[in-house]
């Protein structure tokens, strides 16, 4: 009968069940997780991010299972199974995995090191059409406009003690690229990387709730019933470009060179997008690579990404008022980049004849295509001939540029 009890003992033992009930916080993950997984499979949300995401979380926070990432402390330090603390970065890849798991083993050597989100930039510059932006270049201004959220975050987060590169990391998610929010976090804050990846993917996920949030609040009937197409009609472009393919290829060349010779610290973002986006445009002769960019590479990276940064919210490193801190500024950021496109809409239409409807303000952040689409479903719901989405494709394409350009500043004057 002992023996019988003995065995029972060490099944129960071997199960993640008394671990979870002596730290009820596992739940509250567990629900965090599904929570995620239902906006991302029935709501459908961006669920090639979220859904990766949303498992990461999930398989991180059953104990014993050795999936959850370990973050190092502000000094690269981490703690080893004998107590004993050692610097991340003197430890190879395969020790980390013997002493963490294959996650961390993945995390470290593909997100920390800042390898995945300059390829995922190149995929999303092989999936990207700049025509919508070259032919309304003008509203290029709006995609520039939407990153003085990422301003004012800074500033306010400085306000309450963070540090400046703390700061410009938790400020950068309101250029709604996680990308680029992970890129920036790497080199100025690695500690926070976890509850800001996750805060920019999150927001990402929910653009389709928070642009109809901050429409509502700034917006009138009135202004989302702008028609573009008859105001192009009224007061038609004078220039039009002839060679628009001639252009597609000069314009990532130029930008490049531009880019790199004003903000280095920009171009393995900027750099990389237009490398994606020129093999797009070329056409036939790089066939090859534009496939293998924009398919297998883009989405063997994006799985990685995402379960990685899934992977961070362990109950431990979210479950802390630093992170709810994150997650709070991080909507801000989000909502006021939304909000500065709105507001230079409305700016622009009280001294030009050619109005704008404030939806393509509102895509100034970097949420390609998603954000587009989101403002014209708004703008039909009020008239269903009065479709936005090409409008809202320029400003949209320019934020994806001007937030990666933010980034290198900010990198250039804080890291």
């Amino acid at each position: 009968m002992n023996g019988f009890v003995e065995i029972l003992d060490r099944l129960y033992q071997m199960t993640a069940i008394s671990n979870i009930i002596e730290q009820p916080s596992f739940i509250l993950m567990y629900l965090i997780a599904f929570g995620l997984l239902y906006l991302g499979i029935v709501k459908k949300y961006e669920p090639l991010l979220l859904v990766p995401i949303a498992f990461g979380v999930l398989i991180a926070n059953f104990p014993g299972g050795e999936m959850g990432v370990i973050q190092a402390d502000s000094m690269g330090y981490v703690t080893l199974a004998d107590g004993t603390r050692q610097i991340i970065w003197d430890m190879p890849l395969h020790e980390i995995a013997h002493e963490f798991g294959i996650m961390n083993y993945l995390y470290y050597a593909l997100i920390k090191s800042g390898l995945l989100p300059p390829i995922i930039f190149m995929g999303v510059g092989a999936l990207t059409d700049f025509g919508p932006m070259l032919r309304n270049l003008k509203l290029a201004i709006f995609g520039a406009a939407a990153q003085m959220g990422i301003f004012a975050v800074l500033i306010v987060s400085l306000l309450l003690g963070f540090t400046p590169q703390e700061a410009a990391s938790l400020g950068i998610i309101g250029g709604a690229d996680g990308p680029t929010a992970i890129f920036t976090t790497i080199k100025l804050a690695p500690h926070l990387l976890g509850p800001i990846a996750i805060a920019a993917y999150s927001y990402m996920a929910l653009v389709p709730v928070i642009i109809p949030l901050v429409v509502k609040l700034l917006c009138t009937k009135k202004e989302l019933t702008i028609n573009m197409k008859e105001q192009d009609k009224l007061y038609p472009e004078k220039n039009e470009i002839k060679n628009m393919r001639a252009v597609k290829i000069i314009f990532p060349i130029a930008v490049t060179t531009i880019v790199a010779i004003f903000v280095p610290s920009a171009v393995p973002l900027v750099g990389m997008l237009m490398f994606g986006n020129l093999i797009k445009e070329i056409g036939s002769d790089t066939e090859r690579l534009f496939q293998t960019a924009s398919n297998g590479l883009m989405n063997a990276a994006t799985i990685f990404l995402g379960l990685c940064v899934g992977a961070t919210m362990t109950a431990e490193a979210f479950l802390n008022f630093q992170t709810l801190g994150i997650v709070v500024g991080g909507f801000c950021a989000f909502a006021l980049s939304i909000a500065s496109g709105i507001c230079m809409v409305k700016i622009w239409n009280l001294f030009a004849k050619k109005k704008i409807n404030p939806l393509v303000g509102a895509t100034g952040l970097s949420a390609v295509p998603m954000a587009s689409r989101v403002c014209n479903t708004i703008s039909t719901k009020y008239d269903p001939k009065n479709h936005v989405l090409n409008y809202c494709m320029a400003s949209n394409i320019a934020g994806v540029i001007g937030s990666a350009v933010a980034a290198g500043v900010l990198i250039s004057f804080l890291g």
